[in-house]
C-alpha cells in the first residue's frame, strides 16, 4: 500500500482536537491516511519534532509522508525536516512562519505566562476573546469548542510552549533549499501570525503555493475546516503524486 500519510501537528495550547474539524474534510480513507501528534509532553521544539516522526515510526520508507503544522505545529514540522531521519514529500504551514521569535516577544510571552499561572481559564477567555475579535458573531459552540481544548492542554503545557516558541530556530534558510512542495495558508484577519508572514514563507520556497482563506483570523482550523481540509487534501495527494 502506497497511501500517502498526511501527519497534523497542533498549535499552542492545543490539544489534537484543534484538527478534528479540519479531518472530517480531509476524506481519510479515500486515498489518504491521515494521523494527529501530540506535542503536549514535549518540553521544547526539537523535541516536539521528535514526537512527530515517532508518530510516524511504523511508516514504511516507500509510503509518502507529508507534514502539516498549525502555528506552533509549523515551527515542529519545520525542526522536523530540519532533523530529517526520512524524507518527507510536502510540507504545509498553517497560520506559521518560519521565522524566529522577535526580540519584542519577549515581554509578552512574559505576561502571558504570568497570566496563565495566575488564573488559568481567565487566561483563555482572553487569549479567545483576542483571537477572535475580527468576528463580530460566533457560534457558541464553537466558541466553546475552542475554550474547552485550550483549557485541556492545561497550564503547564502552555507555559513550557510560550518558552519553547521563544527559542524557535530561524528557518527561512532552510525553506530557501526545500526540495518539497510548500503550502502556506494564512487567515485574512490574522492578528498573531499576519498573511506577510505567510507570504514571506512561500515566497522564499523554491516550489510553493499560498492561500489566504477570506473573513478569518488565526484559529483557520477551527475557523474554516471545510475550506482548510479541501486544501490540504488536494495538496496532498498532489504532492504526494510526485514522489
Amino acid at each position: 500500500m502506497n497511501t500517502p500519510v498526511l501527519l497534523l501537528i497542533p498549535g499552542m495550547s492545543n490539544t489534537p482536537a484543534v484538527w478534528a474539524p479540519t479531518r472530517a474534510h480531509l476524506g481519510e480513507g479515500d486515498g489518504l491516511e491521515v494521523r494527529v501528534t501530540d506535542v503536549r509532553l514535549a518540553s521544547d521544539i526539537p523535541a516536539m519534532a521528535r514526537a512527530g516522526w515517532q508518530a510516524l515510526a511504523d511508516v514504511p520508507a516507500g509510503r509518502p509522508v507529508l507534514l502539516a503544522g498549525f502555528s506552533m505545529g509549523g515551527y515542529v514540522a519545520l525542526q522536523m525536516l530540519a532533523d530529517a531521519p526520512r524524507a518527507a514529500q510536502g510540507l504545509a504551514l498553517v497560520c506559521s512562519s518560519a521565522r524566529p521569535d522577535s526580540p519584542d516577544s519577549a515581554p509578552m510571552r512574559e505576561r502571558a505566562i504570568a497570566a496563565a499561572t495566575r488564573d488559568y481559564a481567565k487566561y483563555v477567555n482572553s487569549v479567545t476573546q483576542w483571537l477572535l475579535a475580527h468576528t463580530p458573531s460566533i457560534d457558541p459552540d464553537l466558541l466553546q469548542a475552542i475554550r474547552a481544548d485550550q483549557l485541556a492542554a492545561g497550564a503547564d503545557t502552555t507555559i513550557a510552549q510560550q518558552r519553547a516558541v521563544s527559542l524557535r530556530a530561524d528557518q527561512r534558510g532552510l525553506l530557501r533549499g526545500l526540495r518539497i512542495p510548500l503550502l502556506a495558508v494564512a487567515g485574512e484577519r490574522d492578528q498573531l501570525v499576519p498573511p506577510a508572514l505567510s507570504q514571506e514563507a512561500a515566497e522564499l520556497a523554491p516550489d510553493a503555493r499560498l492561500e489566504i482563506v477570506p473573513g478569518v483570523g488565526h484559529l483557520l482550523p477551527w475557523e474554516s475546516p471545510q475550506q482548510l481540509g479541501a486544501l490540504l487534501r488536494a495538496w496532498s495527494l498532489a504532492a504526494a503524486g510526485r514522489a
